[in-house]
């Protein structure tokens, strides 16, 4: 059995788990929460129990705008994973990290204190994310364009940022890293300001819109004519969704008033296609399952629930668009395909064709039902007609950067990447950090 700890360090999710393994063993929130009622902070999968009521809970994150700005929190979170989730020894134990691109060295410094002086790692691989990503894709298909080409464009839409990243022969090409300054945190964000301008104020209330921004929200293929639909009364808007807040007493979490209701909008999307819109419909099915039992279990007990409710209707598009045209909303941000090919304009022109063709999408934002159509749809009037557009989204967007890790960690000249405790010991961490060239 491998001895090698991996550890996708994101700053919504940790994916956590054993080298070799398909998948990891844990993937919990990176944040601690409390509840107004009680006094107890609850720490990563304590705040994913079905009985803890997170209503209004506060929320503390080790990272802050893509950072890690308390290595103490991280500290902890680390120790509770590694100690009741993993069971493992980290002084019998290597650590495959990953870490954000441009990290900056004071942070890198901190991590590497917690890793070797906090938890006595033996030893030590920092990774980015575009670069397992990279790898895991080459080899799952060995003869495909990937793997031949030894290159590929990573777009890692993650919690605080989403990068557009070159990748060649497993090495992330920085100077040509294209960043924008929105992830998964400023989509809930935005959607908790439309629901709390429109409806109730929810803007204490980060764990719940986040369930709602991952049940509710898909990416319009025509936002003109489904701002028109939008607009429409009672059963003629096909986008009109109602959620039931937890009261804390019959229901500790929010459901889906009716779990067919968010489906009915896919009659527009008939011809969309049907890998994409297919998975997000099974996730629904099996989430809905748990939201009928809430609500059968909650019959007949409440009263007038239209206190404890709300509906949502183009803000269910409108969100994510926020990827997509940023400047509409006032940001000065470029859109996701201006992103995109600022990347690769930023390369050798020889790579652009296998660029363009070897588009791959990670990160729990591409989830968002018809993401990767509308992104194709973005993109081909941008990109030279001569070139082929290909863009493949990872089978579990959310474990794609943990697995090429588990990937690295199981091969043969993984120990010889390392740094080893001894080699930080003697040289500290800015001549070790040397070893891990991105």
């Amino acid at each position: 059995m491998s001895n090698v700890v991996v550890l996708d360090n994101g700053a919504g999710l940790i994916k956590a788990g054993i080298g070799g393994e398909r998948d990891p063993t844990a993937i919990v929130p990176n944040s601690m929460g409390r509840s107004l009622s009680s006094k107890k902070w609850l720490m990563a999968d304590q705040l994913l129990s079905k009985d803890v009521d997170l209503t209004s809970a506060t929320a503390r994150r080790p990272f802050d705008r893509g950072y890690l700005i308390n290595p103490d929190l991280q500290s902890s979170l680390w120790s509770h994973i590694f100690s009741n989730l993993l069971r493992i020894t980290p002084s019998h134990s290597s650590l495959l990290l990953t870490e954000p691109l441009f990290n900056l060295p004071s942070i890198q410094r901190s991590l590497d204190e917690i890793v070797f002086e906090d938890f006595n790692f033996k030893a030590l691989y920092v990774s980015d994310s575009p670069s397992l990503v990279h790898l895991y894709e080459a080899s799952r298909r060995p003869y495909g364009l990937v793997s031949k080409a030894q290159c590929s464009l990573v777009v890692d839409c993650g919690f605080s940022f989403t990068h557009a990243s070159p990748v060649f022969q497993n090495f992330t090409l920085n100077y040509a890293v294209k960043r924008l300054d929105l992830g998964g945190k400023a989509l809930s964000n935005y959607l908790k300001e439309l629901v709390s301008y429109r409806s109730v104020n929810l803007m204490d209330e980060s764990f719940l819109m986040d369930h709602v921004k991952e049940k509710l929200c898909f990416v319009s293929l025509d936002v003109p004519r489904d701002l028109q639909i939008a607009r429409k009364p009672g059963k003629d808007n096909l986008f009109r969704c109602t959620y039931v807040l937890p009261d804390g007493i019959t229901h500790t979490k929010g459901f889906l008033k009716d779990p067919e209701e968010p489906k009915r909008y896919l009659s527009l999307y008939d011809k969309a296609p049907k890998q994409v819109a297919g998975e997000q419909n099974d996730m629904d099915q099996l989430e809905n399952t748990d939201d009928s039992e809430d609500r059968n279990r909650s019959n007949g007990s409440r009263i007038d629930l239209t206190k404890n409710e709300f509906g949502l209707t183009n803000e269910r598009f409108l969100v994510p668009e926020m990827m997509f045209r940023p400047a509409d909303l006032g940001l000065n941000q470029a859109g996701l395909a201006e992103c995109i090919l600022r990347a690769i304009r930023s390369c050798h022109s020889h790579l652009h064709p296998v660029l363009y063709e070897s588009i791959i999408l990670t990160g729990g934002s591409t989830l968002f039902p018809h993401f990767a159509k509308r992104l194709e749809m973005d993109l081909r009037p941008l990109v030279p007609d001569k070139y082929r557009l290909k863009i493949t989204t990872q089978e579990d967007p959310i474990l794609g950067v943990w697995r090429g890790g588990s990937l690295l960690a199981s091969s043969p000249d993984f120990d010889a990447m390392c740094v080893t405790k001894a080699e930080y010991e003697e040289l500290g961490s800015a001549r070790c950090r040397k070893r891990f060239f991105h």
